[in-house]
């Protein structure tokens, strides 16, 4: 079939096999280029199939030429329906992998269940005996708690007494609006706690170290995110940012649990970066718009696979770890350079719908946005006819 791009709000609902094949090989030829880390050897990502999760998994296995396990959730294909972009990321990295003789086996299914856990820990304990890296990526909406049955529904937010306003941006017609939110009651604050914060990360770790599925020396890392000022209302002091503050304090808990082992867990603070779930967060485009355009002129723009490659190369794997005062790992340490941000909040004063395509990337964010789901990548031809029903390799 041919596939273009069908977009509801600020979600697109088709993707294109071709072209995400073609990003995960793109993303996997740059880990090549940065040469070998001294890095792990069998890593589990959790969330693993799109994003910072799926940086994760290629670094792993082409730095470092590591066998990896990957958990996900995604939308197989159906004949006349492509999968959703996390199923052909997955499928084309396996069949790197494979070609490059390393392991690489996914499960498909709700991380947050106890079933999925079982059968991720049946997998470990029959292909690789225990693990030495444990990726935390995790990113959705909603989350069925495993013991209570309870159904926890995520929210983005303010915190407070007052309605949030501020700019923002549609990314698709480049129109700069003034936008509303109304705060987070208590039980909206604690939900997206449930569904965002570190519970389910630490649930994870525990049946992995009951089990003796943790090597001696074994790391694990949960991904957050602070930002800016000019973001802070909407996300690091907002019902995210709460659940962010439980995942950072979870990074203590489970730390201490793996002192036996010489282990140590922690969080890292990435750069602000077009996702899906950032697409939706008010705000948060228009940011990313301005910024893009003051990183790319300064040389220093990352995308995910260069903020992970980073990571594990000058920070997780170093001789030793940096880390702030809070005990977290910084590779948001470009993006939040007193000269970036104070250039940023100078634009976002000047920030029309007129003035955007000028003093902004919004083209850049439009263009990574695409890039997500397999469009707009170069070197793809979208006229010609591609076969929806790919299968990934290691699925079990």
């Amino acid at each position: 079939m041919i596939i273009e791009p069908k977009m509801r709000g600020f979600i697109c609902l088709t993707s294109h096999p071709d072209g995400c094949e073609q990003n995960v090989i793109n993303q996997i030829n740059y880990v090549k280029s940065k040469g070998a880390i001294a890095g792990p050897k069998k890593v589990l990502v959790i969330g693993a199939s799109t994003g910072f999760g799926l940086a994760s998994r290629i670094t792993s296995a082409f730095g470092s030429d590591a066998a990896t396990i990957g958990v996900f959730f995604e939308k197989p294909p159906a004949p006349g329906k492509p999968a959703s972009p996390g199923w052909y990321n997955s499928a084309a990295f396996e069949k790197e992998a494979i070609k490059a003789g390393l392991y690489a086996k996914s499960i498909n299914g709700d991380a947050f269940s106890d079933e999925i856990k079982q059968k991720t820990l049946d997998l470990i304990k029959s292909d690789l005996g225990q693990i030495d890296l444990v990726i935390y990526s995790l990113a959705s909406p909603k989350r069925v708690h495993p013991k209570t049955g309870v159904v926890h529904n995520s929210v983005l937010k303010p915190i407070g007494d007052k309605p949030f306003e501020n700019k923002t941006v549609d990314f698709h017609t480049g129109i700069v609006s003034e936008v509303s939110i109304a705060p987070a009651n208590e039980e909206e604050i604690e939900n997206t706690v449930a569904v965002m914060g570190g519970e389910d990360w630490e649930m994870w770790i525990d049946a992995l170290k009951t089990a003796n599925l943790l090597a001696e020396g074994a790391n694990t890392v949960a991904y957050s995110y602070i930002g800016p000022s000019l973001t802070e209302a909407v996300y690091r002091k907002g019902t995210i940012g709460r659940a962010k503050d439980h995942l950072e304090a979870t990074a203590f808990t489970i730390g201490d649990k793996l002192k036996d082992l010489n282990g140590k867990a922690f969080v890292s603070v990435n750069k602000a970066l077009v996702t899906q779930a950032s697409s939706a967060i008010p705000v948060i485009p228009l940011y990313i718009s301005l910024l893009y355009k003051v990183m790319k002129e300064e040389g220093i723009h990352e995308g995910c696979i260069e903020q992970i490659q980073r990571l594990f190369a000058e920070r997780l794997y170093a001789a030793e770890t940096p880390t702030d005062s809070a005990g977290r790992i910084r590779v948001d340490d470009l993006e939040m350079r007193d000269a970036v941000q104070a250039k940023v909040a100078q634009l976002w004063t000047e920030a029309t719908a007129e003035t955007l395509p000028l003093i902004g990337d919004l083209a850049g964010y439009k263009k990574d946005f695409l890039n997500l789901f397999g469009f707009d990548v170069a070197g793809i031809d979208y006229a010609k006819d591609v076969n929806e029903m790919v299968e990934i390799p290691g699925l079990v």
